[in-house]
């Protein structure tokens, strides 16, 4: 067994990482451990007592399962015997007394394994349900801390998998997986205890016979098997294609680059390989069918004719015979599934690193360990960044040496080229990033030091990608303030100057604004998200080219909704039209991720320095 990596948890504990895959599979033939699974825990080795206190708080409905799985499996054992007694007893006797009893306890064997399935079943999803829970809500709220940057890096289709597909498939593991060991385990060893006890002749025979009709099941479900996999990457591919094209956004770019059809040729085509694969699944299927089908015709037909012969036999009694055969018949299912267990084992195994894997992730924007406490009404807004510095993972700086004071109540227009860090700059405000040096202060508070709550109530955010959820227009602006009366949604969209425009709608503020808010259009999304921003009343607004997308006569709109939004609150704005910062209270330029200048417009008109440049070249791409 392979030593525990040294970044697993607790210096000498058993971890599950490639070396078991290879022991587990050595030997076994293609299709039993996917090569993604020997990757998975080969990078993240699982510490098993990591997965043992996940169990734990469960310990008591542990113990009850394994006692109820022995005790059904024990039960069920009494049938072939009690069968014996009414074949070789009770019938050539014609004891009617004892047949009653015989058939009455046949009958109740039955009835009592299957209450126990019924409650083993019961307890065991009921436990496997809640760790599924536990890991489910844990992985959220902590993917929840990360980073943007995490989210930047990291597709959204692979997140998604992790929390959903992931668990689910972990959910069978737990609540199936594990106990189908311990109940083939126990109906195996106990199967094979009655068969001595019944004949030790005929137990022998069944021994050399079973393993190569196991052998033959076992290659035909290992095909399907493989058949199944491209199944299912075929048709991951197919979810694929219909999620990106037949979206609102999917629709549209296929309709302006006129990729229809080509689109439609590879649907067409990873359809078209689909049916093979299901053909061949289905085939694979009847194959396995088949062959099990031979087997259980093949093995009783053996030991009824080793009864035939004396030496064999041992003067077995017809009753015995028909007890063995029973017993025998139920041995192949779960020598079977134990011999799935090591695929199973790494299986789980895998997903639980995957899982381990994202719940070990250290939040590149932590929150503080000891928030300082704020007093929100208190709050005046003032910003100051004090030799702030940020590069991004590559390394490429992108800030430097910045320090700028906005006082509370003001508004600082930040302008730039491309590239200059402006839009960096602001998210350093909410802290969708953290400085790579330097701080950023409100209040004379270091962001970094403050409850990510009252960060949040302090400062509210408009950007140029607005991102309403598919769902109301009440439900998106309640998203800001779930307590809010209609009386506060309707104020927030009058001073956003949308009121109107949602009173028009049939639905009013019930109106599904649809997949990303395509209902309405962008001028009228970015009105909706700022009547959003204002329920929650934050003194401190950042603008991140809110207006950039719009046209002329929709971005005065805009502005004007913004101009009401900035009133009496300390905003900083990002702006890509300078003619939108004639009224800040200062204006900052960037150039390089560097301050060179700061001033009013008209000072740094005046000056003839990086913003008069700025403000010439604009007026040349205005006049071609």
């Amino acid at each position: 067994m392979a030593a525990p990596s040294s970044s697993a948890p607790g210096a000498g504990a058993r971890a599950v990482s490639a070396a078991d895959v290879a022991i587990v599979s050595h030997g076994h033939g293609p299709g039993r451990v996917s090569a993604a699974d020997r990757t998975q825990l080969a990078q993240h080795p699982v510490d098993l007592r990591r997965i043992a206190a996940l169990f734990t708080p469960h310990k008591f409905t542990i113990a009850l399962v394994v006692v109820l799985i022995t005790a059904s499996s024990l039960v069920g054992l009494a049938q072939p015997f009690l069968v014996r007694g009414v074949i070789d007893t009770a019938l050539p006797q014609q004891n009617t007394r004892l047949l009653i009893m015989l058939t009455a306890a046949m009958v109740l064997v039955a009835a009592l394994t299957s209450a126990i399935g019924v409650v083993q079943t019961w307890l065991a999803t009921r436990m496997g349900q809640r760790v599924m829970h536990g890991l489910r809500t844990s992985l959220f709220n902590h993917l929840q801390k990360q980073s943007l940057a995490f989210f930047t890096r990291t597709r959204g289709g692979e997140v998604q998998s992790r929390l959903t597909n992931d668990i689910s498939g972990m959910q069978s593991v737990v609540t199936t997986s594990a106990t189908s060991v311990a109940s083939n385990l126990t109906t195996a060893v106990a199967t094979i205890v009655a068969m001595v006890a019944l004949s030790p002749r005929l137990t022998l025979l069944s021994l050399l016979v079973l393993p190569p009709s196991i052998w033959l099941s076992r290659r035909v479900a290992l095909l399907r098997r493989d058949i199944t996999a491209a199944r299912q990457r075929e048709l991951a591919a197919l979810h694929t294609q219909v999620e990106e094209g037949l979206s609102v956004s999917g629709i549209r770019l296929s309709k302006t680059l006129g990729s229809t059809g080509r689109n439609a040729e590879r649907f067409a085509e990873s359809s078209e390989r689909l049916v093979g694969l299901e053909l061949r699944s289905q085939l694979a299927g009847q194959w396995r069918m088949a062959t099990m089908a031979i087997v259980f015709a093949a093995i009783p037909a053996a030991i009824y004719l080793a009864a035939g012969f004396p030496a064999a036999s041992g003067g077995m009694t017809i009753g015995t015979l028909v007890a063995f055969t029973a017993l025998q018949g139920t041995i192949f299912r779960p020598v079977m599934g134990l011999m799935n267990v090591g695929v199973q084992w790494v299986t789980a195994m895998a997903l639980f690193s995957r899982i381990f894997e994202y719940l070990d992730l250290t939040p590149d924007v932590a929150e503080p360990v000891d928030p300082v406490a704020v007093d929100l009404d208190a709050v005046r807004g003032e910003v100051r960044f004090e030799g702030v510095e940020f590069a991004y993972a590559d390394g490429a700086p992108v800030l430097s040496g910045i320090d700028l004071v906005i006082t509370a109540g003001t508004t600082t227009a930040v302008v730039g080229p491309t590239g200059s860090g402006k839009s960096t700059l602001g998210s350093l405000v909410p802290r969708l990033y953290d400085p790579t040096a330097g701080r950023v202060l409100i209040d004379g508070i270091d962001v970094r030091d403050m409850a990510g709550e009252d960060l949040a109530a302090i400062v509210g955010v408009v950007s140029q990608e607005t991102y309403l959820v598919h769902a109301t227009v009440r439900e998106n602006l309640l998203l800001a303030r779930p307590d809010a009366a209609d009386s506060q949604l309707w104020w927030a969209l009058e001073l956003a100057r949308i009121a109107d425009l949602v009173a028009g709608l049939p639905d009013g503020l019930d109106t599904v604004v649809g997949a990303r808010g395509h209902r309405f259009s962008g001028g009228e999304q970015q009105r909706l998200a700022i009547a959003r921003t204002l329920l929650r009343n934050p003194k401190v607004l950042v603008l991140d080219e809110a207006t950039s997308a719009l046209d002329n006569t929709t971005e005065a709109e805009v502005q004007s909704a913004l101009d009401s939004l900035a009133e009496g609150r300390t905003t900083l704005t990002i702006a890509h039209r300078l003619s939108t910062v004639e009224d800040a209270d200062q204006v900052v330029v960037l150039e390089d991720g560097r301050l060179v200048e700061s001033g009013t417009a008209e000072q740094l008109r005046s000056a003839g320095g990086a913003f008069a440049r700025l403000a010439a070249h604009e007026v040349e791409l205005e006049a071609a």
